[in-house]
Protein backbone atom coordinates (compact mmCIF):
# COMPACT_ATOMS: atom_id res chain seq x y z
CA UNK A 1 0.00 0.00 0.00
CA UNK A 2 2.80 2.44 0.85
CA UNK A 3 4.40 1.92 -2.55
CA UNK A 4 1.12 2.74 -4.28
CA UNK A 5 0.99 5.90 -2.23
CA UNK A 6 3.75 7.36 -4.35
CA UNK A 7 1.56 7.29 -7.44
CA UNK A 8 -0.53 10.31 -8.33
CA UNK A 9 -3.35 8.07 -9.63
CA UNK A 10 -5.52 6.61 -6.88
CA UNK A 11 -7.00 3.19 -7.43
CA UNK A 12 -10.03 1.60 -5.80
CA UNK A 13 -7.95 0.29 -2.89
CA UNK A 14 -6.69 3.76 -1.92
CA UNK A 15 -10.13 5.31 -2.26
CA UNK A 16 -11.66 2.51 -0.17
CA UNK A 17 -9.06 3.03 2.54
CA UNK A 18 -9.67 6.79 2.52
CA UNK A 19 -13.45 6.36 2.77
CA UNK A 20 -13.10 4.13 5.85
CA UNK A 21 -10.73 6.57 7.55
CA UNK A 22 -12.99 9.49 6.69
CA UNK A 23 -15.95 7.68 8.25
CA UNK A 24 -13.96 7.14 11.44
CA UNK A 25 -12.85 10.75 11.77
CA UNK A 26 -16.35 11.97 10.87
CA UNK A 27 -17.67 10.01 13.85
CA UNK A 28 -14.97 11.44 16.10
CA UNK A 29 -15.79 15.01 15.05
CA UNK A 30 -19.51 14.34 15.24
CA UNK A 31 -19.33 13.15 18.83
CA UNK A 32 -17.48 16.23 20.04
CA UNK A 33 -20.36 18.50 19.06
CA UNK A 34 -23.40 16.27 18.60
CA UNK A 35 -24.61 16.58 22.18
CA UNK A 36 -24.54 20.39 21.99
CA UNK A 37 -28.16 21.03 21.05
CA UNK A 38 -29.33 18.11 23.21
CA UNK A 39 -27.81 19.52 26.42
CA UNK A 40 -30.91 21.41 27.64
CA UNK A 41 -33.07 18.28 27.08
CA UNK A 42 -30.51 16.10 28.89
CA UNK A 43 -30.39 18.58 31.75
CA UNK A 44 -34.17 18.60 32.10
CA UNK A 45 -34.64 14.80 31.99
CA UNK A 46 -31.68 13.80 34.16
CA UNK A 47 -31.85 16.76 36.56
CA UNK A 48 -28.24 17.89 36.06
CA UNK A 49 -26.80 21.24 37.17
CA UNK A 50 -25.03 23.52 34.67
CA UNK A 51 -21.64 22.61 36.17
CA UNK A 52 -22.44 18.88 35.92
CA UNK A 53 -23.87 19.31 32.42
CA UNK A 54 -20.61 20.66 31.04
CA UNK A 55 -18.96 17.35 32.00
CA UNK A 56 -21.15 15.63 29.39
CA UNK A 57 -19.04 17.59 26.91
CA UNK A 58 -15.80 17.68 28.91
CA UNK A 59 -15.95 13.96 29.76
CA UNK A 60 -15.56 13.13 26.08
CA UNK A 61 -13.05 15.89 25.45
CA UNK A 62 -10.86 14.86 28.38
CA UNK A 63 -10.91 11.17 27.56
CA UNK A 64 -10.05 12.11 24.00
CA UNK A 65 -7.43 14.75 24.74
CA UNK A 66 -5.91 13.11 27.80
CA UNK A 67 -5.00 9.84 26.06
CA UNK A 68 -4.36 10.95 22.46
CA UNK A 69 -0.60 10.98 22.93
CA UNK A 70 -0.68 7.42 24.24
CA UNK A 71 -3.09 6.49 21.44
CA UNK A 72 -0.77 7.88 18.80
CA UNK A 73 2.29 6.15 20.24
CA UNK A 74 0.38 2.86 20.63
CA UNK A 75 -0.59 3.04 16.95
CA UNK A 76 3.07 3.45 16.01
CA UNK A 77 4.14 0.49 18.17
CA UNK A 78 1.29 -2.04 17.87
CA UNK A 79 0.21 -1.27 14.33
CA UNK A 80 -2.24 1.37 13.18
CA UNK A 81 -4.77 -1.05 11.69
CA UNK A 82 -5.08 -3.15 14.85
CA UNK A 83 -5.40 -0.13 17.15
CA UNK A 84 -7.97 1.53 14.90
CA UNK A 85 -10.24 -1.50 14.63
CA UNK A 86 -10.21 -2.39 18.34
CA UNK A 87 -10.86 1.21 19.39
CA UNK A 88 -13.67 1.56 16.86
CA UNK A 89 -15.43 -1.45 18.39
CA UNK A 90 -15.15 0.12 21.86
CA UNK A 91 -16.53 3.38 20.45
CA UNK A 92 -19.64 1.60 19.17
CA UNK A 93 -20.21 -0.08 22.55
CA UNK A 94 -19.80 3.16 24.49
CA UNK A 95 -22.23 4.92 22.15
CA UNK A 96 -24.85 2.29 22.94
CA UNK A 97 -24.21 2.67 26.67
CA UNK A 98 -24.68 6.45 26.46
CA UNK A 99 -28.00 6.04 24.68
CA UNK A 100 -29.27 3.76 27.44
CA UNK A 101 -27.96 5.78 30.41
CA UNK A 102 -30.57 6.68 33.02
CA UNK A 103 -28.52 9.07 35.18
CA UNK A 104 -25.95 11.82 34.71
CA UNK A 105 -23.00 9.89 36.18
CA UNK A 106 -23.45 6.94 33.80
CA UNK A 107 -23.86 9.29 30.85
CA UNK A 108 -20.64 11.13 31.70
CA UNK A 109 -18.83 7.79 32.12
CA UNK A 110 -20.05 6.63 28.70
CA UNK A 111 -18.88 9.88 27.15
CA UNK A 112 -15.46 9.48 28.77
CA UNK A 113 -15.11 5.94 27.40
CA UNK A 114 -16.07 7.18 23.95
CA UNK A 115 -13.44 9.87 24.25
CA UNK A 116 -10.81 7.32 25.24
CA UNK A 117 -11.66 5.14 22.23
CA UNK A 118 -11.51 8.16 19.93
CA UNK A 119 -8.07 8.94 21.39
CA UNK A 120 -6.87 5.76 19.69
CA UNK A 121 -8.90 5.91 16.45
CA UNK A 122 -8.07 9.53 15.51
CA UNK A 123 -4.24 9.40 15.52
CA UNK A 124 -4.25 5.89 14.02
CA UNK A 125 -6.45 7.06 11.14
CA UNK A 126 -4.43 10.22 10.52
CA UNK A 127 -1.09 8.40 10.65
CA UNK A 128 -2.37 5.75 8.19
CA UNK A 129 -3.02 8.59 5.75
CA UNK A 130 0.30 10.34 6.31
CA UNK A 131 2.27 7.11 5.87
CA UNK A 132 0.26 6.02 2.82
CA UNK A 133 0.20 9.19 0.74
CA UNK A 134 3.47 10.87 -0.27
CA UNK A 135 4.18 14.27 1.26
CA UNK A 136 3.22 17.02 -1.18
CA UNK A 137 0.15 17.33 -3.45
CA UNK A 138 -1.00 13.71 -2.92
CA UNK A 139 -0.91 13.96 0.86
CA UNK A 140 -2.38 17.47 0.86
CA UNK A 141 -5.27 16.24 -1.25
CA UNK A 142 -5.88 13.24 1.00
CA UNK A 143 -5.59 15.35 4.16
CA UNK A 144 -7.96 18.00 2.82
CA UNK A 145 -10.59 15.30 2.20
CA UNK A 146 -9.88 13.67 5.56
CA UNK A 147 -10.01 16.90 7.54
CA UNK A 148 -13.07 18.04 5.60
CA UNK A 149 -14.86 14.97 6.96
CA UNK A 150 -13.59 15.69 10.47
CA UNK A 151 -14.63 19.35 10.28
CA UNK A 152 -17.96 18.43 8.69
CA UNK A 153 -18.67 15.97 11.49
CA UNK A 154 -17.76 18.60 14.03
CA UNK A 155 -19.80 21.34 12.34
CA UNK A 156 -22.79 19.27 11.25
CA UNK A 157 -22.99 17.50 14.61
CA UNK A 158 -24.99 20.41 15.95
CA UNK A 159 -27.37 20.29 13.00
CA UNK A 160 -27.93 16.55 13.25
CA UNK A 161 -28.31 16.89 16.99
CA UNK A 162 -31.12 19.34 16.48
CA UNK A 163 -33.11 16.99 14.26
CA UNK A 164 -32.47 13.97 16.48
CA UNK A 165 -33.26 15.83 19.70
CA UNK A 166 -36.75 16.48 18.33
CA UNK A 167 -37.17 12.67 18.41
CA UNK A 168 -35.42 12.35 21.77
CA UNK A 169 -31.95 13.22 22.99
CA UNK A 170 -30.98 9.55 23.28
CA UNK A 171 -30.89 9.30 19.50
CA UNK A 172 -27.87 11.60 19.48
CA UNK A 173 -26.00 8.79 21.25
CA UNK A 174 -27.54 5.80 19.46
CA UNK A 175 -27.27 7.02 15.86
CA UNK A 176 -23.45 6.65 15.59
CA UNK A 177 -23.66 2.94 16.54
CA UNK A 178 -24.62 1.51 13.11
CA UNK A 179 -22.20 3.86 11.32
CA UNK A 180 -19.34 2.71 13.57
CA UNK A 181 -20.21 -0.97 12.99
CA UNK A 182 -20.32 -0.50 9.21
CA UNK A 183 -16.98 1.31 9.30
CA UNK A 184 -15.55 -1.50 11.45
CA UNK A 185 -16.66 -4.19 8.98
CA UNK A 186 -15.30 -2.20 6.03
CA UNK A 187 -12.04 -1.51 7.85
CA UNK A 188 -11.43 -5.21 8.51
CA UNK A 189 -11.60 -5.78 4.77
CA UNK A 190 -10.01 -2.63 3.33
CA UNK A 191 -7.26 -1.51 5.70
CA UNK A 192 -3.83 -2.92 4.77
CA UNK A 193 -2.74 -5.88 6.90
CA UNK A 194 1.01 -5.39 6.38
CA UNK A 195 1.13 -2.65 9.00
CA UNK A 196 4.47 -0.99 9.73
CA UNK A 197 5.43 -0.94 13.42
CA UNK A 198 7.97 1.36 14.99
CA UNK A 199 10.55 0.11 17.47
CA UNK A 200 10.43 1.19 21.12
CA UNK A 201 8.38 0.80 24.27
CA UNK A 202 5.56 2.40 26.24
CA UNK A 203 5.74 5.37 28.56
CA UNK A 204 2.91 4.53 30.97
CA UNK A 205 4.06 7.03 33.61
CA UNK A 206 4.11 9.78 31.01
CA UNK A 207 0.55 8.96 29.95
CA UNK A 208 -0.65 8.90 33.56
CA UNK A 209 1.01 12.20 34.51
CA UNK A 210 -0.14 14.19 31.45
CA UNK A 211 -3.70 12.85 31.73
CA UNK A 212 -3.78 13.67 35.45
CA UNK A 213 -2.42 17.16 34.80
CA UNK A 214 -5.12 17.92 32.21
CA UNK A 215 -7.93 16.50 34.36
CA UNK A 216 -6.83 18.56 37.36
CA UNK A 217 -6.46 21.70 35.28
CA UNK A 218 -10.01 21.55 33.94
CA UNK A 219 -11.41 20.48 37.32
CA UNK A 220 -9.70 23.50 38.91
CA UNK A 221 -11.22 25.97 36.45
CA UNK A 222 -14.70 24.42 36.56
CA UNK A 223 -14.86 24.25 40.36
CA UNK A 224 -13.27 27.67 41.00
CA UNK A 225 -16.59 29.56 41.35
CA UNK A 226 -17.88 27.03 43.91
CA UNK A 227 -14.87 26.53 46.19
CA UNK A 228 -12.39 28.56 48.22
CA UNK A 229 -9.39 30.36 46.74
CA UNK A 230 -7.10 28.08 48.77
CA UNK A 231 -8.55 24.92 47.25
CA UNK A 232 -8.36 26.41 43.76
CA UNK A 233 -4.71 27.31 44.31
CA UNK A 234 -3.89 23.83 45.61
CA UNK A 235 -5.49 21.92 42.74
CA UNK A 236 -3.99 24.35 40.24
CA UNK A 237 -0.54 23.85 41.75
CA UNK A 238 -1.02 20.07 41.67
CA UNK A 239 -1.86 20.28 37.97
CA UNK A 240 1.29 22.28 37.25
CA UNK A 241 3.37 19.86 39.35
CA UNK A 242 2.10 16.89 37.32
CA UNK A 243 2.87 18.76 34.10
CA UNK A 244 6.38 19.47 35.35
CA UNK A 245 6.80 15.81 36.31
CA UNK A 246 5.66 14.79 32.82
CA UNK A 247 8.29 17.02 31.19
CA UNK A 248 10.96 15.71 33.58
CA UNK A 249 10.02 12.11 32.76
CA UNK A 250 10.00 12.71 29.00
CA UNK A 251 13.56 14.00 29.15
CA UNK A 252 14.79 10.87 30.97
CA UNK A 253 12.83 7.78 29.96
CA UNK A 254 14.21 5.57 27.22
CA UNK A 255 11.03 5.58 25.14
CA UNK A 256 9.20 8.86 25.89
CA UNK A 257 5.54 9.34 25.13
CA UNK A 258 6.52 12.67 23.55
CA UNK A 259 10.00 13.23 22.16
CA UNK A 260 10.22 16.87 23.24
CA UNK A 261 12.60 17.73 20.42
CA UNK A 262 9.73 17.38 17.95
CA UNK A 263 8.25 20.58 19.39
CA UNK A 264 11.28 22.60 18.29
CA UNK A 265 9.94 22.66 14.74
CA UNK A 266 8.27 26.08 14.43
CA UNK A 267 5.48 25.11 11.98
CA UNK A 268 4.52 22.07 14.08
CA UNK A 269 4.46 24.06 17.31
CA UNK A 270 2.37 26.85 15.76
CA UNK A 271 -0.01 24.33 14.20
CA UNK A 272 -0.63 22.72 17.58
CA UNK A 273 -1.24 26.09 19.23
CA UNK A 274 -3.54 27.05 16.36
CA UNK A 275 -5.62 23.88 16.70
CA UNK A 276 -5.81 24.38 20.45
CA UNK A 277 -7.20 27.88 20.02
CA UNK A 278 -9.52 27.01 17.11
CA UNK A 279 -11.21 24.16 18.96
CA UNK A 280 -11.07 25.77 22.37
CA UNK A 281 -12.68 29.02 21.32
CA UNK A 282 -15.35 27.24 19.29
CA UNK A 283 -16.37 24.68 21.92
CA UNK A 284 -16.66 27.46 24.50
CA UNK A 285 -18.71 29.57 22.07
CA UNK A 286 -20.91 26.61 21.17
CA UNK A 287 -21.74 25.85 24.81
CA UNK A 288 -22.68 29.48 25.50
CA UNK A 289 -24.66 29.75 22.25
CA UNK A 290 -26.72 26.64 23.07
CA UNK A 291 -27.73 28.15 26.40
CA UNK A 292 -28.43 31.54 24.79
CA UNK A 293 -30.56 30.30 21.88
CA UNK A 294 -32.61 27.75 23.81
CA UNK A 295 -32.78 28.89 27.43
CA UNK A 296 -32.92 32.65 26.89
CA UNK A 297 -34.55 33.04 23.46
CA UNK A 298 -36.71 29.92 23.79
CA UNK A 299 -35.68 28.46 20.44
CA UNK A 300 -36.38 24.77 19.82
CA UNK A 301 -33.58 22.26 19.27
CA UNK A 302 -34.39 22.24 15.54
CA UNK A 303 -34.34 26.04 15.26
CA UNK A 304 -30.98 26.14 17.03
CA UNK A 305 -29.61 23.47 14.70
CA UNK A 306 -30.75 25.40 11.62
CA UNK A 307 -28.97 28.50 12.94
CA UNK A 308 -25.69 26.54 12.79
CA UNK A 309 -26.48 24.95 9.42
CA UNK A 310 -24.81 27.65 7.22
CA UNK A 311 -21.53 27.16 9.06
CA UNK A 312 -21.63 23.38 8.73
CA UNK A 313 -22.57 23.45 5.04
CA UNK A 314 -19.80 25.90 4.24
CA UNK A 315 -17.23 23.63 5.90
CA UNK A 316 -18.58 20.49 4.20
CA UNK A 317 -18.66 22.04 0.72
CA UNK A 318 -15.33 23.87 0.71
CA UNK A 319 -12.85 22.02 2.93
CA UNK A 320 -11.96 19.48 0.23
CA UNK A 321 -10.55 22.30 -1.92
CA UNK A 322 -8.10 23.50 0.72
CA UNK A 323 -5.39 21.02 -0.29
CA UNK A 324 -5.08 22.67 -3.71
CA UNK A 325 -5.06 26.14 -2.12
CA UNK A 326 -2.35 25.02 0.30
CA UNK A 327 -0.22 23.83 -2.64
CA UNK A 328 -0.60 27.24 -4.30
CA UNK A 329 -0.45 29.73 -1.42
CA UNK A 330 1.04 27.75 1.49
CA UNK A 331 -0.67 26.79 4.73
CA UNK A 332 0.53 29.88 6.63
CA UNK A 333 -1.53 32.35 4.59
CA UNK A 334 -4.66 30.21 4.76
CA UNK A 335 -4.31 29.85 8.53
CA UNK A 336 -3.90 33.63 8.94
CA UNK A 337 -7.02 34.39 6.87
CA UNK A 338 -8.97 31.74 8.78
CA UNK A 339 -7.83 33.18 12.12
CA UNK A 340 -8.99 36.65 11.06
CA UNK A 341 -12.39 35.24 10.08
CA UNK A 342 -12.65 33.55 13.48
CA UNK A 343 -12.06 36.84 15.29
CA UNK A 344 -14.69 38.51 13.10
CA UNK A 345 -17.26 35.78 13.80
CA UNK A 346 -17.01 35.93 17.58
CA UNK A 347 -16.84 39.73 17.61
CA UNK A 348 -20.09 39.86 15.63
CA UNK A 349 -21.86 37.76 18.26
CA UNK A 350 -20.97 40.30 20.93
CA UNK A 351 -23.93 42.28 19.51
CA UNK A 352 -26.43 39.66 20.70
CA UNK A 353 -29.51 40.86 22.56
CA UNK A 354 -32.98 39.57 23.46
CA UNK A 355 -34.19 39.79 19.83
CA UNK A 356 -31.21 39.11 17.52
CA UNK A 357 -31.58 39.55 13.76
CA UNK A 358 -31.00 36.33 11.88
CA UNK A 359 -29.95 38.11 8.67
CA UNK A 360 -27.99 40.87 10.34
CA UNK A 361 -26.26 38.88 13.11
CA UNK A 362 -26.68 35.10 13.20
CA UNK A 363 -26.21 34.32 9.47
CA UNK A 364 -23.15 36.56 8.89
CA UNK A 365 -21.57 35.28 12.08
CA UNK A 366 -22.09 31.66 11.08
CA UNK A 367 -20.72 32.28 7.58
CA UNK A 368 -17.57 33.76 9.07
CA UNK A 369 -17.31 30.85 11.48
CA UNK A 370 -17.64 28.33 8.65
CA UNK A 371 -15.03 30.19 6.61
CA UNK A 372 -12.62 30.12 9.54
CA UNK A 373 -12.96 26.36 9.99
CA UNK A 374 -12.84 25.57 6.27
CA UNK A 375 -9.56 27.45 5.85
CA UNK A 376 -7.86 26.77 9.18
CA UNK A 377 -8.60 23.17 10.11
CA UNK A 378 -7.20 21.36 7.03
CA UNK A 379 -4.27 23.79 6.79
CA UNK A 380 -3.30 23.31 10.44
CA UNK A 381 -3.41 19.51 10.06
CA UNK A 382 -1.24 19.63 6.92
CA UNK A 383 1.27 21.86 8.68
CA UNK A 384 1.32 19.72 11.84
CA UNK A 385 2.56 16.53 10.12
CA UNK A 386 4.80 18.00 7.41
CA UNK A 387 8.37 16.72 7.57
CA UNK A 388 7.71 14.16 10.34
CA UNK A 389 9.36 10.74 9.96
CA UNK A 390 6.97 7.81 9.37
CA UNK A 391 7.89 6.26 12.74
CA UNK A 392 6.58 9.40 14.50
CA UNK A 393 3.49 10.11 12.42
CA UNK A 394 1.32 8.62 15.18
CA UNK A 395 2.99 10.92 17.68
CA UNK A 396 2.53 14.00 15.48
CA UNK A 397 -1.09 13.04 14.83
CA UNK A 398 -1.66 12.49 18.54
CA UNK A 399 -0.11 15.86 19.37
CA UNK A 400 -2.32 17.86 17.02
CA UNK A 401 -5.47 16.06 18.14
CA UNK A 402 -4.48 16.42 21.79
CA UNK A 403 -3.97 20.14 21.36
CA UNK A 404 -7.47 20.57 19.99
CA UNK A 405 -9.20 18.56 22.67
CA UNK A 406 -7.26 20.03 25.59
CA UNK A 407 -7.92 23.52 24.23
CA UNK A 408 -11.61 22.65 24.08
CA UNK A 409 -11.67 21.33 27.64
CA UNK A 410 -9.85 24.32 29.14
CA UNK A 411 -11.78 27.06 27.32
CA UNK A 412 -15.09 25.29 27.97
CA UNK A 413 -14.23 25.18 31.67
CA UNK A 414 -13.53 28.92 31.68
CA UNK A 415 -16.76 29.69 29.82
CA UNK A 416 -18.74 27.46 32.20
CA UNK A 417 -17.26 29.31 35.16
CA UNK A 418 -18.32 32.65 33.62
CA UNK A 419 -21.86 31.40 33.00
CA UNK A 420 -22.09 29.90 36.50
CA UNK A 421 -20.94 33.08 38.23
CA UNK A 422 -23.21 35.21 36.05
CA UNK A 423 -24.15 38.80 36.75
CA UNK A 424 -27.88 39.46 37.22
CA UNK A 425 -28.17 40.40 33.51
CA UNK A 426 -28.29 37.26 31.34
CA UNK A 427 -27.35 39.16 28.15
CA UNK A 428 -24.27 40.59 29.85
CA UNK A 429 -23.37 37.11 31.11
CA UNK A 430 -23.57 35.56 27.64
CA UNK A 431 -21.53 38.41 26.17
CA UNK A 432 -18.88 37.88 28.84
CA UNK A 433 -18.71 34.19 27.88
CA UNK A 434 -18.26 35.04 24.21
CA UNK A 435 -15.53 37.55 25.09
CA UNK A 436 -13.48 34.54 26.22
CA UNK A 437 -13.67 33.12 22.69
CA UNK A 438 -12.77 36.51 21.20
CA UNK A 439 -9.65 36.76 23.38
CA UNK A 440 -8.44 33.30 22.40
CA UNK A 441 -9.20 33.95 18.72
CA UNK A 442 -7.08 37.13 18.85
CA UNK A 443 -4.25 35.11 20.35
CA UNK A 444 -4.58 32.63 17.47
CA UNK A 445 -4.43 35.45 14.93
CA UNK A 446 -1.24 36.74 16.53
CA UNK A 447 0.36 33.28 16.31
CA UNK A 448 -0.68 32.93 12.65
CA UNK A 449 0.78 36.33 11.77
CA UNK A 450 4.03 35.45 13.56
CA UNK A 451 4.39 32.47 11.22
CA UNK A 452 4.09 34.74 8.18
CA UNK A 453 6.71 37.10 9.61
CA UNK A 454 9.19 34.24 9.99
CA UNK A 455 8.84 33.47 6.32
CA UNK A 456 9.11 37.09 5.21
CA UNK A 457 12.30 37.54 7.23
CA UNK A 458 13.94 34.70 5.30
CA UNK A 459 14.12 32.35 8.27
CA UNK A 460 11.39 29.99 7.18
CA UNK A 461 11.24 26.83 9.21
CA UNK A 462 12.61 23.64 7.70
CA UNK A 463 10.67 20.91 9.49
CA UNK A 464 12.39 17.98 7.83
CA UNK A 465 15.85 19.01 9.07
CA UNK A 466 14.67 20.06 12.50
CA UNK A 467 12.77 16.86 13.13
CA UNK A 468 15.62 14.63 11.99
CA UNK A 469 18.31 16.28 14.09
CA UNK A 470 16.70 16.88 17.49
Amino acid sequence: MESSARDQRWGAALWGLLVVLCAVVFLDGLDVSMVGVALPSIQAELGMSTAALQWVVSGYVLGYGGLLLLGGRTADLLGRRRVLLVALGVFAGASLLGGLADNGALLIAARFIKGVSAAFTAPAALSIITTTFAEGPARNRALSIFTACAASGFSLGLVLSGFLTELGWRWTFLSPVPVALIALAAGIRLLPKNDHRAEGGYDVLGAVTITGAMLLLVFTVVEAPEVSVTRTALTGAASLALLGLFIWLERRVRHPLVRLGILRAGPLARANLGIMILFGSYIGFQFAAMQYFQNLLGWSALETALAFLPSGLLVALTSTKIGALADRFGTGKLIAVGAAALVGAYTMFLRLDEDPSFWGLVLPGMVLLGTAFALSFPSLNIQAVAGVHDDEQGLASGLVNTSGQIGGAVVLAIVTAVLTLGSGDPIATFRAAIVISVVFALLGLGIAISGLRFRRSGSADQPEKVLETV
